[in-house]
């Protein structure tokens, strides 16, 4: 009896095919060190020119915030800050005192009674007009004649938006009306040509998915642009609100023309001339310097080129906090998409 052997069959290996041809040599393809080290004298060259034009750009800012506050720090101060131009002649202190010289509390108070007036007119209507660019209209005639004019009211000249207000409400409430909503009217005219453009921007870029998703939900078109769209948009249209308040805040011409000057405060936005801090700044500037008598005591010659610069200083003061408010409301309301 044979033992029954089993056969152990083996497969040959399998060996790589060889490619054909030769083999490519990449250390040709590699850059030459000529190559390389002429990029990095075009990158530093680059960097170097950026940063002078930096510099360079930085320089009329430096020295414009540099003469503003070396010129108007030695008149601001709490008096000045607190006190109207009320009973203020020429270059003497007020009532026989010694050392009070007026004040810009009733430009200051004009200021933002008006840029908050203009505000509340032109917000809405900026904020509405983008809403029905970017979500209700088809692009037919109605949103080019939109178009069109909101960009013809960009380039009106502050002092014809100042025209139209006094002569709207020279119309309708009589010959040589001035009072803070005259003026509010003419900077809203500027305002809102800036509103609908940065809000249009802002709607357009919030992504569609959103939209789709909230009406996958069920929301209506109404409540996703209120709830969704704005929300998340928010942010952006804070900044162009700034950014039109920065473009109407320092308006003098509208100004002079619709609210007028007046040297006490009136805080009735509806009645009255109303100073502003442009105005008072030009009223002062224009005036020169001041004529003391032989016999005048602390009489001051030019004190009016000291409230000037001080009352510029506080007017960058003004844009300065609004920036920086802006800032913290775009910061809280801005979408958090650190948590997903």
């Amino acid at each position: 009896m044979t033992d029954a052997t089993t056969a152990v069959s083996t497969t040959p290996s399998k060996e790589p095919k060889k490619a054909k041809g030769p083999t490519p040599d990449f250390d040709k393809l590699a850059p030459k060190r000529s190559y390389l080290n002429r990029r990095k004298r075009k990158d530093v060259a680059m960097h170097v020119l950026i940063v002078a034009a930096f510099i360079v750009a930085l320089i009329p800012l430096i020295s414009v915030l540099w003469t503003v506050i070396a010129n108007g720090v030695g008149r601001l101060d709490g008096y000045f800050l607190t006190h109207n131009m009320r009973g203020i002649v020429g270059g003497n202190p007020a009532n026989g005192t010694t050392n009070e010289y007026g004040g810009i509390y009733h430009a200051m108070m004009g200021t933002l009674e008006i840029t908050l007036g203009a505000l509340i007119i032109s917000v809405p209507i900026g904020i509405f007009t983008s809403i029905y660019l970017v979500e209700y209209s088809s692009k037919g005639k109605l949103y080019h004649a939109i178009s069109f004019f909101v960009d013809i009211m960009s380039g009106v000249p502050s002092i014809v938006a100042g025209l139209f207000a006094f002569s709207l409400f020279s119309v309708i409430c009589g010959k040589g009306t001035y009072n803070g909503l005259v003026g509010a009217v003419a900077l809203s005219v500027l305002m809102i040509p800036t509103v609908v453009r940065s809000s249009e921007e802002m709607l357009k870029i919030v992504p569609n998915d959103l939209r789709e998703a909230s009406y996958a939900l069920g929301v209506t078109k109404s409540r996703t642009i209120t709830k969704v769209v704005l929300r998340t948009a928010l942010s952006g249209i804070v900044s162009g609100v700034l950014l039109a308040i920065a473009r109407v805040i320092g308006e003098t011409a509208p100004l002079l023309i619709a609210a007028g000057t007046i040297s006490s405060t009136n805080f009735n936005l509806f009645s009255g001339r109303m100073m502003s801090l442009p105005v008072y700044i030009y009223n002062e500037y224009q005036q020169g310097s001041a004529t003391c008598t032989v016999n005048a005591v602390n009489c001051v010659p030019g004190i009016r080129m000291e409230r000037a610069w001080a009352a510029s200083l506080v007017l960058i003061i003004l844009v300065l906090l609004l920036n920086l408010i802006g800032r913290l409301v775009a910061k809280i309301f801005a979408v958090d998409d650190s948590q997903k």
